[in-house]
């Protein structure tokens, strides 16, 4: 063993930390063997919106914002923090990090601001996390003639819209999938973003993607 570190240059440390990577175990292995399971006992003809149902009625909660926007994966953490509009269901702007940071709401703030004129009387809507109350954030809000808007406390109906939304994203993305590290999964991660605001087409926007329908509600205006 010492000569095979020597030879690779690695620290008795990084091997053995890079050993235990590779056998913890996968903390989603379980939802993901039953959602197989579940895709399986109905011939395929479960989508996402049942299949998060079934998973419900069988004790997982795949709904829960603080489980799904930090996602755990070979021994990391990768936070995403990302802005949907209401009316179209598309994603405004997002940030990942590998830290919950205030750097990561303000970040997506000011890529979202790129896209919105000054005074659009908007709401953001948001929960009562300790980042959403920062006097920052609430100074880029009210700079930008955006009005603030938090849950009430304890009451997550508040917060239905993006809750649906990470559901969404866990079910089609973090579950059906196989990831090699979590460099892999964030690849996909953005892939899946690009995929869902472009490319995936929604019953309830006629057929069409979040952010086409976005911009024919926006040329009519």
């Amino acid at each position: 063993m010492d000569i095979l570190l020597e030879v690779a240059q690695l620290a008795r440390s990084t091997y053995y930390y890079h050993e235990k990577r590779l056998t913890k175990a996968d903390k989603y292995s379980n939802a993901k063997e039953t959602i197989t399971a579940i895709y399986h006992e109905n011939k395929g003809r479960y989508g996402y919106r049942r299949i998060t149902a079934e998973l419900r009625k069988r004790g997982f909660p795949l709904n829960h914002k603080t489980d799904v926007t930090e996602f755990s994966l070979f021994g990391q953490k990768l936070y995403l923090s990302p802005i949907l509009d209401l009316c179209s269901r598309d994603i405004v702007s997002y940030t990942t990090s590998d830290r919950p940071v205030l750097s990561m709401v303000t970040e997506m703030l000011d890529k979202a601001f790129v896209r919105i004129p000054d005074k659009t009387n908007l709401i953001l809507h948001s929960d009562q996390g300790w980042q959403y109350q920062h006097k920052q954030y609430q100074r880029m809000l009210k700079e930008k003639g955006i009005r603030q808007s938090m849950s009430r406390k304890g009451n997550c109906l508040d917060n239905a819209v993006i809750e649906n939304f990470f559901g969404l994203l866990k079910t089609e993305l973090l579950y059906l999938q196989e990831f090699e590290s979590m460099e892999h999964f964030k690849a996909e991660l953005i892939d899946y973003l690009d995929y869902y605001n472009n490319r995936r087409s929604k019953a309830k926007l006629k057929g069409l993607p979040p952010a086409i329908h976005r911009l024919q509600a926006l040329s009519v205006a």
